[in-house]
């Protein structure tokens, strides 16, 4: 048996209508406490100061080897790379990764 055309959509819609409703997030209201640290500091201030701190690191080393892959693939005058210079762009993809992964917390 074959469905008319126009029935798909309809049909796909109504399945779509049947999920389950997301989850709210949990918001903080302004009544709640946020945490604080022995020394009287926010702990979230402080997380995201380390955070910032740790990107800064990340993007140094970063840099570096761009550098450093820039370096390799100008001193190369065969279009084959080398298997280091591979493993640099691997290692600049996982950091550029953990640098956006961290941002996007916040």
């Amino acid at each position: 048996m074959r469905l008319p055309k126009f029935l798909l959509p309809i049909i796909a819609l109504s399945l779509f209508g049947q999920l389950p409703p997301a989850p709210p997030r949990p918001q903080q209201s302004e009544n709640d406490e946020e945490i604080r640290l022995p020394n009287g500091k926010l702990q979230r201030e402080e997380i995201l100061k380390a955070d910032f701190q740790k990107s800064l690191e990340d993007a140094r080393q970063l840099s570096k080897l761009a550098d450093e892959l820039k370096a390799d693939l100008e001193k190369n005058d065969r279009y084959v790379l080398s298997i280091p210079t591979l493993k640099k762009t691997e290692e600049i993809e996982k950091l550029a990764k953990k640098i956006h992964d961290r941002m996007k917390h916040y």
